[in-house]
């Protein structure tokens, strides 16, 4: 197991099912993420989604294919532009 740590960005957020929210942080470069789910209940008394998280290297997964990879390095400049790491979005 490792120590290290790998800053993510929220790149994604969705509504689905049975009112879950999908949560996607992923590294800078789009490479690596993490999917979180959590209810709408959980968002609105537990604690804040935030614009960053630490995330440790052992659980991101690698992202399939060059298109999402893009896509989320995209949008991680485009949060990082927008929030501090901390920040609630």
């Amino acid at each position: 197991m490792s120590d290290s740590t790998v800053q993510c960005w929220l790149v994604e957020r969705e509504l689905g099912d049975r009112d879950f929210v999908t949560l996607v942080y992923a590294t800078p470069d789009g490479s690596r993420y993490q999917q979180r789910q959590r209810s709408s209940t959980a968002l609105r008394t537990g604690p804040q989604v935030t614009a960053a998280v630490e995330i440790p290297e052992d659980e991101l997964e690698a992202v399939p294919d060059e298109e999402t990879r893009e896509r989320y390095a995209t949008e991680v400049d485009r949060t990082a532009e927008r929030y501090d790491p901390d920040d609630p979005i």
